[in-house]
């Protein structure tokens, strides 16, 4: 409260946000000059990358050094492996983490780092490929490396051009800029996505239908001429307040539901005489395993049922969605 009484009392809040809009700008506008500098380099820095055998290895000091570890973890979450390497823990001990197969992404504004150089020297005799991302073209690490990205920095948004700022936020974007495209090269799906983040809302919105669906024996099935005694011992026995009705080659013909068992005990004066054909709903509400479950879960509000039963392009049953199975992967 006292910094910000003194801030106003002196008049320098209107300083402020001026300085805060400029750093603002400054940062922007060192996004869009990494834009403006895209080559066939960075085309050739995707297909590296997306042709590394092993793991991506991302180094930096500093604050460079926090970019590169954001780096590695999306890289890692969009199917890249990857990892952070420390430069100077690296040439005193930790480059053993650098193996065979490895591409290494080294970042360093000035491209004179001196843990950078003393590290490069080591990858080159180890034959390691490296993507150096720096804004000077000209720098030994630029020279060095297989690969050369230009951040094309040529001024900090500190006021005293000091502190790693527009510099850390043009590699930020640009190592993302790499890793979508990396990402995209290699086929990465949404579902792919969901395998990697199997604990995060962002992997439940893409679970599939045949994630969660209750398969093999698990499934209530009969045959048309099953007796109702039968019907209902397989319903009563699986638990889902539904069986399928299937023929000899597992194609769905209907559905009975612990809802037409309440009716036709109602209607009917000997309702166990009758057989699964006789009571089920022809057809029945289906979606494919690959369906989203959001999407199941949809069509489950909507119709206001309980159960879906899977099936293939042929109708064969794969599966039965309950509606408790979308509630204990937390998507309500």
């Amino acid at each position: 409260m006292l910094a910000l009484a003194t801030i106003t009392r002196k008049g320098e809040q209107p300083m402020a946000m001026d300085l805060a809009r400029q750093v603002l700008t400054t940062e922007a506008e060192a996004i869009l000059r990494v834009r403006d500098h895209l080559d066939d380099a960075f085309l050739q820095a995707v297909t590296l990358l997306a042709g590394c055998r092993n793991r991506v290895v991302c180094t930096g000091m500093g604050k460079s050094g926090i970019i590169c570890h954001k780096l590695a973890a999306t890289m890692a979450s969009t199917g890249t492996p990857a990892l952070f390497l420390h430069p100077a823990e690296a040439i005193h001990g930790d480059l053993g983490m650098v193996a065979p197969g490895d591409v290494v992404v080294a970042i360093s504004n000035s491209g004179e780092t001196e843990e950078l150089l003393r590290l490069s020297e080591y990858l080159a005799r180890l034959g390691t490929p490296v993507v150096a991302i720096t804004s000077n073209p000209r720098s030994t690490l630029a020279r060095h490396a297989d690969i050369h990205l230009d951040l094309a920095v040529d001024r900090e948004a500190c006021p005293h051009n000091l502190a790693p700022t527009a510099s850390t936020t043009a590699a930020l974007a640009l190592g993302d800029a790499l890793a979508m495209a990396v990402s995209v090269a290699k086929g990465f799906r949404p579902e792919d996505f969901a395998r990697l983040h199997p604990g995060g809302r962002l992997g439940k919105r893409l679970l599939t239908v045949g994630d969660l669906m209750h398969a093999g024996d698990n499934i209530p099935r009969v045959q048309p001429d099953t007796a109702m005694k039968d019907v209902i011992y397989e319903m009563s026995r699986k638990g889902l307040g539904i069986t399928t009705v299937q023929d000899g080659e597992r194609r769905l013909l209907g559905v009975i539901t612990d809802g037409d068992l309440r009716r036709l005990m109602e209607a009917e004066s000997n309702p166990l005489d009758r057989t699964a054909s006789e009571v089920m709903h022809p057809g029945g509400v289906t979606v494919a395993p690959a369906d989203l479950a959001t999407s199941a879960l949809r069509q489950l509000e909507e119709r206001r049922i309980t159960s879906l039963v899977v099936t293939d392009a042929q109708r064969r049953v794969a599966g039965v969605l309950h509606l408790h199975d979308l509630w204990g992967v937390g998507l309500f």
